[in-house]
């Protein structure tokens, strides 16, 4: 195994999978990346027995075939201290031993063999479904943050990924708020859903971008693949039952507010400064087209705000997390936020007044 390639080139894939590696690993091997050398390609694989991602990097000069696993830590610390723009030799010295020489720098790894790296499932499923990679990022970026972490409800710590005929939709939820945003495609026959774990959804946001370049999901009961141009994730999914989301989301409400997003956002952020600290509580007052907005600490320290705002409805006095409001608004594209509420003491509805393609749901807090 011989190749030479532009740093550049293997530093892009390699910090794209480099948090895939575990700092603790069950096995030595799971500390290594397999590294696969074909005459006009590299593809490098990384896993922690829960997800797989692998990355393809094209030659531009001729490689002798080979495959190994190298460290992957130290792989990566090379090739990010070498120049910008060094050109690299990696060779395969001996069985257990690879050399990197760039200029006067030499390195050499221990390695170990390839047959002991562990692999992925790779019968997945029938259910294909290809989206532009923007897509999937949005409909991520819209929801995730209201994912569960470390809750016992196993299944909350992850989003879940529903596909129909005509839509894909994600859904996030820790039990105290809800995130949901639907975008239309030509989908599959039959609901598909899976809950995609966490970690994987963090790695996903690092990795996709903003290309209008399709990319291919594959859904089996155990396992989802997302293949991109030249990075393919391949990982286990949540085994369990999502909660029926459509029960959450508040189907009736007769107080309606409208308000603008950024006076909002700007108000909460001046009213959580003496916010309590454990909490973040806010309350609420929304009567006469006026939202006042207090929060206190427990140093005795008041804060207060008013914005106008447009309300048809009774008076409402009610406290929430001044957290999960910033959250959402960072992802809502519009300038008014559609606020629909029920009484002092239900959840309540945001989304984008003129398009309902994401809602979100925030249960109030007692202050």
């Amino acid at each position: 195994m011989k190749f030479t390639v532009n740093r550049e080139t293997l530093l892009k894939p390699l910090q794209a999978i480099i948090n895939i590696v575990e700092k603790k690993q069950a096995s030595a091997i799971l500390a290594n990346l397999l590294i696969k050398v074909d005459q006009d390609y590299i593809e490098l694989t990384a896993t922690d027995l829960e997800i797989e991602l692998i990355a393809k990097v094209h030659l531009t000069t001729p490689a002798e075939p080979g495959i190994s696993t190298i460290p992957a830590k130290k792989l990566f610390e090379i090739f990010k201290n070498l120049p910008d723009q060094s050109m690299i030799e990696v060779k395969a010295e001996t069985a257990d031993k690879i050399v990197i020489k760039s200029g006067k720098s030499k390195f050499t790894l221990a390695t170990l063999p390839a047959a002991n790296f562990p692999a992925m499932e790779s019968q997945l499923g029938q259910t294909m479904i290809q989206i532009p990679e923007k897509i999937l990022a949005q409909l991520i970026r819209k929801t995730a943050f209201a994912m569960a972490q470390q809750d016992v409800r196993y299944f909350l710590n992850g989003l879940l990924l529903e596909v129909s005929e005509k839509m894909i939709r994600t859904v996030a939820t820790d039990g105290h708020r809800l995130a949901l945003t639907t975008e239309t495609i030509e989908g599959h026959p039959g609901i598909h859903q899976v809950i995609i774990p966490r970690k994987t959804i963090l790695e996903l946001q690092r990795i996709l971008g903003v290309s209008d370049e399709p990319i291919t999901l594959i859904l089996g009961a155990h396992f989802i693949r997302i293949a991109l141009k030249d990075i393919i994730i391949t990982s286990k999914l949540v085994d369990g039952r999502y909660p029926d989301y459509n029960r959450v989301i508040p189907s009736t409400g007769k107080n309606i507010m409208i308000v603008p997003k950024d006076a909002f956002k700007q108000a909460l952020q001046r009213t959580a400064i003496l916010s309590n600290e454990k909490h973040h509580g806010v309350r609420l007052n929304i009567e006469n087209n006026v939202l006042k907005l207090m929060a206190n600490n427990p140093e005795q320290e008041e804060a207060e705000d008013e914005i106008e705002v447009a309300y048809v409805g009774q008076a409402v006095d009610i406290g929430f997390n001044i957290t999960y409001f910033m959250e959402v608004l960072s992802v809502l594209e519009c300038e008014n936020i559609k606020v629909t509420l029920t009484n002092n003491v239900s959840s309540i509805l945001l989304h984008d007044p003129e398009n309902s393609q994401s809602v979100y749901v925030i249960m109030p807090i007692r202050l």
